[in-house]
């Protein structure tokens, strides 16, 4: 069905309504012109024959009519005839239409009636036409605006549905119209786009390859500080720190390799969400300890998820640790919705700039990056569209935050 708002209906009702309108000015054209040859054609011809047999009548001479006409005065006027205003009129009498032209003269009164004029059928003769011509128009103009509508939209369809599945060969390149400008236009900037995000794609895989030796070095060097039992206390602790922090940043460089992979080229096994969220949760203990905030998992409606575990590791875990690094005090709450995970704290809340990241008004905010918020958030968003997830800010109720990831593919546990 076409929907209202369509070019195609759009170019259909633009057929129809040209028509309409030349239709009645035709159509005004047609009444005028019947109702000057009735003028002509009746009018014209009792005011000659009257005109003729008013003198001769007066004078006392004979009144002989053309055929179909009749001349009657004074008292020879017929009943029905008597009382009618000076002029040319239409009478019915006995169901039988007359023109009569009724006058007077110095002598009394006189009609002049035209029997067996036609002019009644032919009238309705030649509106009768006029009127099945107006709905052959509308009936064709119908048509005609439905045929170039479709001659028109279903091209401009095609290509529609070519960029939306990105398909590597464009439809409408070789026209020298404007449609082929079009399409020619998008395969450009489809063919720039595809290069950039292939050359994206290389060089955050070239640059996680590269951060993934040093990083290896570091961890290994933090490892052998930490396995020292006589090690100064305070190396140890700088090493612990260290440690943690290098294996983040390689954690975070796995996902960034993820990413730049093709989807086809990862495995997605079947996770349990449930049992990823508790894990991070208890992970980011140490993240409170020392705080007045009280970290806990809720749990709720268990679900899992085809998807990289790394990813969902890392988006949940960047969340937990966000959450904890702002809240000062109260509470970081981690739970499940249905086919979501919903990360709740009691902290200041995101800034203006993050939030305006959020809103699917501002879609040039979504785009660029953390807005401020740190790499995590970023990095939780662009996981999010790589799966096919939502990230949804709201406030919540007595301050705070609620960041929530809506699974779309989510499949419920049993």
């Amino acid at each position: 069905m076409t929907p209202p708002d369509s070019l195609r209906r759009r170019i259909a009702v633009a057929y129809l309504l040209f028509a309409l309108g030349s239709s009645v000015f035709l159509a005004a054209i047609a009444i005028a012109a019947v109702e000057g040859i009735e003028v002509q054609l009746v009018d014209n011809r009792l005011a000659e024959a009257a005109a003729w047999a008013v003198p001769r009548h007066a004078a006392g001479l004979p009144v002989a009519m053309p055929a179909g006409l009749s001349f009657h005065h004074g008292d020879a006027i017929p009943l029905p005839l008597r009382t009618l205003p000076q002029g040319v009129g239409e009478v019915h009498v006995d169901g039988v239409g007359l023109h009569v032209l009724a006058g007077k003269d110095d002598t009394g009164p006189y009609v002049v009636v035209d029997h067996e004029s036609d002019y009644e059928k032919i009238e309705l003769v030649v509106y009768s036409m006029f009127g099945l011509g107006f709905l052959g128009i509308m009936l064709f103009s119908l048509f005609l605006g439905g045929f170039i509508g479709r001659r028109f939209v279903t091209p401009i369809t095609a290509l529609a549905t070519a960029v939306r599945e990105s398909s590597v060969e464009l439809p409408l390149l070789e026209r020298g119209d404007e449609l082929g400008v079009l399409a020619r236009a998008f395969a450009a900037h489809t063919s720039e786009l595809r290069t950039y995000l292939e050359r994206e794609r290389l060089f955050t895989g070239d640059v996680s390859h590269e951060l993934r030796t040093p990083l290896t070095v570091i961890t290994g060097a933090a490892e052998i500080i930490v396995a020292q039992h006589d090690a100064n206390p305070a190396t140890a602790a700088a090493a612990e720190r260290i440690l943690r922090a290098a294996n983040e940043a390689s954690a975070c460089v796995n996902v960034l390799l993820t990413l730049a992979r093709s989807r086809d080229r990862i495995a997605h096994p079947v996770t349990s969400v449930e049992q990823l969220a508790r894990a991070e949760t208890e992970r980011c203990q140490s993240l409170v300890a020392g705080k007045p905030v009280a970290l806990r998992f809720l749990g709720g409606p268990a679900f899992s998820l085809a998807a990289p575990p790394e990813l969902l590791v890392a988006a949940i875990g960047n969340l937990i640790r966000n959450a904890c690094q702002y809240t000062a005090q109260g509470d970081v709450v981690v739970r499940l919705g249905a086919g979501a995970v919903l990360v709740e704290d009691t902290g200041p809340g995101l800034p203006l700039a993050v939030r305006a990241s959020f809103d699917p008004q501002q879609g040039a905010a979504a785009g660029k990056g953390s807005a401020g918020a740190g790499l995590g958030l970023a990095l939780v968003r662009r996981i999010c569209e790589y799966l096919g997830a939502t990230l949804v800010f709201s406030e919540r109720a007595g301050g705070g935050s609620i960041v929530e990831i809506r699974f779309h593919r989510a499949l419920t546990e049993s």
